[in-house]
C-alpha cells in the first residue's frame, strides 16, 4: 500500500496520497519483527506452505525485500532520509543470512532458520542490496547482489523458465514468482549498468509473455494451466507488463488486457478484488496483502505508465504538427 501511495503522489501531486504513505510507512517502522538486527518483517502468524512452516513474527526475505524496497521508493521521492535509513539496515540484515555457496553463485537464504535456496526470494534480495548500493555505493552489496543474480541467471531454463527452487520438490512454474524475477533482474541493471545478465532477462520476459495469458487477458497460474485464477497473479502481471513497458511495446497493452479481465472478473461491487477463482468456485475473501495491497500499487502503476504514454504521444504529435509546412 505505501508503494502505491508514493507513485499516486508523484502523479497526482496529492499531499494526502503522502501522508497515507507516511502512515503506513510509520506502522512497517513499529512492527517489524522484533530479536534480529535490522530492520525485517514476517508474517504475524505461522504459516505453512510447501516448502515448510515458518513460525510466527520469523522475517522472510521475500517479505522484508519487498518493503525494503518500498522504503527506498519513499526516500527517492520524498527525500527523507529515515526511509534511507531503513532501507540500509534491512540490506544489512538480508547481508546477515545463511548463504549457499555455489561455483556459480551464491543463494541467499529465504529464512534465517535454515538455508532455504528459492529464486524469487535470492533475487528479491539482490535487487534491494543492488539500489541500496547505487545510494550508498556500498562495493561489497554490489558484489554480494552480482553473485546472486549469478546463482538464479545460471540456473534459468534453456526456454528461459525458471522452477521455483532447483530442490526436486520445487520444480514448478508459476506466473507471479516468474514476475518477481524479472522485476528484481531489470532493478539490478538498471540501477548498476551490468548488462551481463541482460540476455536472461530477456529470454525469461519472452517467456512470461508468451506462457501466462490467455487471449481475452486473463492471467494463468501455472506456465501450462490456468487454474485457479489468483488475483496475486493478476496483480504481478500487471506490475510487471508496466514495469517493462518502455522496453517492450507489446507489454504495456498486455496489461491493460490483464487489468480489464481482472476487474470484470474478479473485482466485488464494493471494491475488492476476490482471492482466487478455482473453476468451480469464487473465493472472495478480501485479504490486504494477497490481493487488494498488490492489486493497489498495481493499477497504480499502470495508470502511471498509461499516462506517461499520452503525454509522451500528445508531446510527439506536437512537435509532428509544428514541423509541418503551412
Amino acid at each position: 500500500m505505501a508503494w502505491g501511495y508514493v507513485r499516486m503522489y508523484v502523479l497526482t501531486g496529492d499531499c494526502k496520497y503522502r501522508a497515507l504513505a507516511d502512515r503506513c510507512l510509520k506502522w512497517l517502522i513499529e512492527n517489524r519483527s522484533t530479536g534480529y538486527s535490522g530492520y525485517c518483517w514476517g508474517n504475524h502468524f505461522p504459516f505453512t506452505t510447501r516448502a515448510g512452516t515458518i513460525p510466527c513474527q520469523t522475517p522472510t526475505l521475500v517479505w522484508s525485500s519487498l518493503i525494503g524496497l518500498a522504503f527506498l521508493e519513499a526516500y527517492e521521492i520524498f527525500g527523507d532520509s529515515r526511509y534511507l535509513d531503513v532501507a540500509v539496515s534491512t540490506s544489512d540484515w538480508v547481508k546477515s543470512l545463511p548463504r549457499e555457496k555455489t561455483d556459480c553463485g551464491i543463494c541467499l537464504s529465504y529464512v534465517p532458520l535454515r538455508q532455504s535456496s528459492i529464486h524469487n526470494s535470492n533475487m528479491l534480495g539482490a535487487a534491494l542490496l543492488a539500489r541500496v548500493a547505487s545510494q550508498t555505493q556500498d562495493r561489497g552489496s554490489f558484489a554480494l547482489a552480482k553473485e546472486a543474480m549469478r546463482y538464479s541467471c545460471s540456473r534459468q531454463r534453456f526456454d528461459g523458465a525458471w522452477f521455483y527452487g532447483d530442490s526436486p520438490r520445487y520444480q514448478w512454474i508459476d506466473n507471479f514468482h516468474t514476475g518477481y524475477n524479472l522485476d528484481c533482474l531489470k532493478r539490478y541493471i538498471d540501477c548498476t549498468g551490468d548488462h551481463e545478465f541482460e540476455p536472461n532477462l530477456h529470454a525469461g520476459f519472452h517467456y512470461f509473455k508468451s506462457h501466462f495469458f490467455e487471449d481475452d487477458g486473463r492471467p494463468r497460474y501455472y506456465h501450462d494451466r490456468a487454474y485457479p485464477t489468483d488475483i496475486q497473479c493478476a496483480a504481478q502481471s500487471i506490475d510487471t507488463l508496466a514495469f517493462f513497458s518502455q522496453i517492450d511495446g507489446e507489454s504495456l497493452g498486455m496489461a491493460s488486457k490483464v487489468a480489464c479481465w481482472t476487474i470484470n472478473n474478479m473485482q466485488a461491487q464494493d471494491g475488492h478484488f476476490y482471492y482466487r477463482d478455482l473453476g468451480w468456485k469464487k473465493v472472495k475473501t478480501p485479504m490486504l496483502h494477497w490481493g487488494q495491497a498488490t492489486m493497489f500499487k498495481a493499477l497504480v502503476h499502470l495508470l502511471t505508465r498509461v499516462t506517461e504514454d499520452k503525454r509522451s504521444t500528445e508531446r510527439a504529435d506536437e512537435v509532428l504538427a509544428r514541423s509541418k509546412p503551412n
